[in-house]
């Protein structure tokens, strides 16, 4: 009960406090970060998230950190979004799991380093198309 208290209190702490730095970097196109443009599921509006994403040929791979509980993954694989990655914008066409060893990899040395040693296992391919920049 406490550990979902203290998991629901952080969630709130980034999106309050570190999600409008990191949006503004994301944004910017400087710095690790990219964002992710989605659609509400029940209230149809639009939101941001900044996340750290990596590119494969395939297509581009997010880390779950949360878990798939989170609301830009249920938003994004329930009605699709955009992705801000390197200062080119993407549309999702889907989503599938990717493995996590070719997942941490796809991060490069460090941070699939971090990753390892954070036991992250996680990952998702959002397979992309370019677009222009969304209105």
């Amino acid at each position: 009960m406490a550990q979902g208290r203290i998991r629901r209190w952080w969630l709130g702490f980034i999106q309050r406090r570190l999600n409008p730095t990191t949006l503004a970097a994301a944004r910017s196109g400087r710095g690790p970060f990219s964002l992710v443009r989605h659609r509400g599921r029940k209230s149809g509006r639009i939101y941001e998230a900044p996340l750290v994403l990596a590119q494969v040929p395939e297509g581009i791979i997010a880390e779950l950190t949360y878990g798939p509980e989170v609301n830009w993954y249920r938003n994004v694989v329930a009605g699709g979004g955009e992705v801000l990655h390197r200062g080119q914008w993407y549309r999702v066409t889907a989503v599938e799991p990717f493995p996590a060893d070719r997942g941490r990899r796809a991060f490069g040395p460090f941070r699939s380093l971090i990753l390892t040693l954070l036991r992250r296992h996680d990952f998702r391919l959002l397979k992309v198309e370019a677009i222009d920049p969304p209105t």
